[in-house]
């Protein structure tokens, strides 16, 4: 088990979904330990981002992905990795690093079908091409379940 470093991060995350007249929802999310500059998609007012969604569910998913986003360019931010470095041993030769990447990709589909959409979506071909990468340097050890697709 890993031991937890004093050098935490302690805040809250406050969510609010509010149902609109035509039949969407509103989800508010007020992290306080967030800051950033609000995207296309939300309208930031204060300490609060506004993110829209078919569902309560689809509007929650939405807030929580562009905070996880806010926070994966953070990480990546704060390693200040030059992505061409390759370390080398003593001997010369390249020494192997761990990395958690993330791909995050969006699109909207106008398909028959929700089959469709997925399919359509990987015959693109445009899924790792357009998608948004992150890459963390990680320890070999660190306790990371990857996420599996889940279209089923």
């Amino acid at each position: 088990m890993t031991q937890m470093n004093p050098d935490g991060i302690t805040g809250t995350i406050s969510i609010t979904v509010f149902p609109q007249d035509n039949g969407q929802y509103v989800c508010d999310i007020s992290p306080s330990l967030s800051v950033g500059e609000a995207s296309p998609k939300e309208t930031r007012t204060k300490d609060c981002t506004r993110f829209y969604g078919q569902t309560k569910e689809h509007a929650i998913a939405c807030a929580l992905e562009s905070l996880a986003d806010e926070y994966r360019q953070k990480a990546e931010d704060c390693q200040n990795i030059d992505s061409l470095a390759v370390e080398r041993s003593d001997s010369g030769e390249s020494i192997q690093k761990h990395y958690h990447v993330i791909l995050h990709y969006e699109r909207i589909a106008k398909d028959e079908s929700k089959f469709e959409a997925i399919h359509n979506t990987i015959l693109g071909n445009t899924v790792v091409e357009n998608a948004k990468i992150s890459v963390i340097e990680i320890s070999p050890d660190i306790e990371i379940d990857p996420l599996e697709r889940g279209w089923d």
